[in-house]
């Protein structure tokens, strides 16, 4: 597989939103509904949720990255807000809100990043080695991979990547950096490729950029505080929908769900019942059906969550 030589241009698709009838309907909506899009990326969710409501109803969308603006609705029932998602609680009280009926979050990279060759999303092109969602601050993938130690670069792969090879790649990058900077695609790719057989090569690289990305974004810690502050702001009967990609985003949000907490710690009332927050909508996991499978290749390995608030 050899590494792309040119500049890729952003695609007129942005992203084609994934589970959309399943993750409207979860959120239960009336046309009066206030409710969040966390994420809003190409604003496919966005839309649909718009269709939705009546005059009254509102609609906030989060996104911390530029790209995101072009594709704010015209709508005067929309706001648009330019941040990342763990400030929820905060925005929404600038904007005089204190409660909402609907939270949704898809936590998927849109496709728009993979097909960009200057985000560094991808290991099919070359390209300056970026990665942050907003790159208007916090330290760029290539800063990572030049400046945390091998311990830790073995923690990232091992904790977001799940590489079992992860000690393996973390020696392959300091001993290619003490060379030269690792500075774009094609550069990290020489230094980790050796370490992948070619039958899972795609696999493995996808894995290990996955955490890189993971690592640079801090995707946790801000999934952490959203969820939190998520549950603070809905109102009772208020549903909250998540879509996700990664297993340790899963457990954090089917943690928060039955437990309210991300760590699954279950308090227990006088009869032995779990105290949460939320009530279950759907007990078993949702997965997209073979239709949108086919469609939609990206969304293989989402699962959605749908809990209403007590």
């Amino acid at each position: 597989m050899e590494v792309g030589k040119e500049k890729n241009t952003v695609s007129d698709v942005y992203h084609v939103p994934v589970m959309l009838e399943q993750s409207i309907s979860g959120m239960n909506l009336s046309p009066d509904s206030v409710c969040v899009d966390v994420t809003l990326g190409g604003a496919g969710h966005s839309r649909e949720i718009l269709q939705r409501l009546g005059d009254n109803g509102r609609l906030f969308g989060f996104d911390q990255d530029l790209d995101a603006e072009r594709n704010i609705p015209a709508d005067t029932r929309f706001t648009f807000v330019r941040s990342n998602f763990r400030y929820l609680k905060n925005f929404m009280r600038y904007h005089g809100v204190s409660s909402v009926d609907a939270i949704l979050a898809d936590l998927g990279v849109s496709s728009h990043h993979f097909d960009d060759s200057t985000r560094g999303f991808s290991f099919r092109f070359d390209g300056a080695l970026d990665m942050r969602m907003n790159r208007r601050s916090g330290r760029t993938a290539a800063q990572i991979l030049n400046e945390e130690s091998e311990e830790r670069l073995a923690d990232i792969f091992y904790l977001y990547g799940e590489l079992k090879n992860s000690r393996r790649l973390a020696s392959a990058l300091v001993k290619a950096r003490s060379v030269s900077p690792i500075q774009t695609t094609e550069e990290f790719l020489t230094a980790v490729r050796p370490l992948f057989g070619r039958e899972r090569e795609k696999k493995e690289l996808a894995k290990v950029f996955q955490a890189l990305r993971m690592e640079v974004n801090h995707e946790l810690d801000a999934l952490r505080e959203m969820l939190y502050a998520a549950t603070e702001l809905l109102r009772p009967g208020g549903r909250l929908v998540v879509i996700t990609y990664h297993s340790l985003e899963d457990r954090m949000v089917k943690n928060v769900m039955r437990t309210g907490n991300v760590e699954g710690k279950a308090e227990q009332d006088f009869f032995g019942n779990v105290r949460s927050p939320y009530r279950l909508i759907n007990t078993k996991v949702l997965v997209p059906d073979d239709e949108e499978l086919q469609s939609n290749p990206r969304s293989r390995s989402a699962k959605l969550r749908i809990a209403e608030k007590r």
